[in-house]
């Protein structure tokens, strides 16, 4: 089931046929894990990407003081990993752990290499999800720096519409670069001009 909703959504973002997907699958592993696992520990090389067929991930990093802060949250059909560590072989900045019980698909370097060597449009489709990854990452740096508490609140909804009721409240905070408290009076502000944003 787990390979079933990855050949989904791999082939919606390609052109491969079944038996060109067949042909490229020895190297994937599936795996289910628990609440709490880590997949990616910071210091270690990134050696895969992974597909959430079910449940959900996030990255984060944890400073000096012990404090973690949120990079990314990866929900069903999304891929998650530390693409600076997996490209230049170094030590991840990262953590990536399950914050629910999850299904995972785990991608390799083979894999990547694999479908490149056969798909014109999955070299393009890896191509767009790298600038993409980027035009994020920069507009996130944006919002961070300049953008106020309710800006950044309606801008996560946006990109996660399905998460505000999965997670728990200091994790959106974490990832939003707030407090706690700030993101609860964001979001009574919002109820009271009758947003409802979950």
């Amino acid at each position: 089931m787990m390979l079933d909703s990855f050949k989904t959504y791999f082939q919606s973002k390609t052109n491969l046929t079944d038996e060109q997907f067949l042909s490229i699958t020895g190297t994937l592993q599936s795996k289910k894990v628990e609440k709490g696992t880590i997949l990616l520990h910071q210091g270690a090389i990134c050696h895969h990407s992974f597909f959430v067929s079910k449940g959900l991930l996030r990255s984060y990093t944890i400073d000096e003081t012990g404090k973690e802060h949120i990079i990314q949250f990866a929900p069903e059909n999304w891929i998650i990993s530390d693409r600076s560590s997996s490209y230049f072989n170094e030590p991840s900045e990262l953590f990536i752990d399950a914050i629910e019980e999850t299904e995972i698909v785990f991608i390799d370097k083979n894999f990547i290499d694999a479908a490149a060597e056969i798909s014109i449009s999955f070299r393009q489709q890896d191509n767009i999800a790298l600038h993409n990854h980027i035009r994020q990452l920069q507009k996130r740096v944006n919002l961070l720096l300049g953008a106020t508490a309710e800006q950044r609140y309606l801008d996560f909804i946006t990109i996660y519409p399905s998460l505000t009721l999965r997670i728990p409240q200091w994790m959106i905070a974490s990832y939003l670069g707030i407090t706690p408290e700030t993101l609860s009076r964001v979001r009574k502000e919002l109820a009271k001009r009758n947003f409802k944003p979950y």
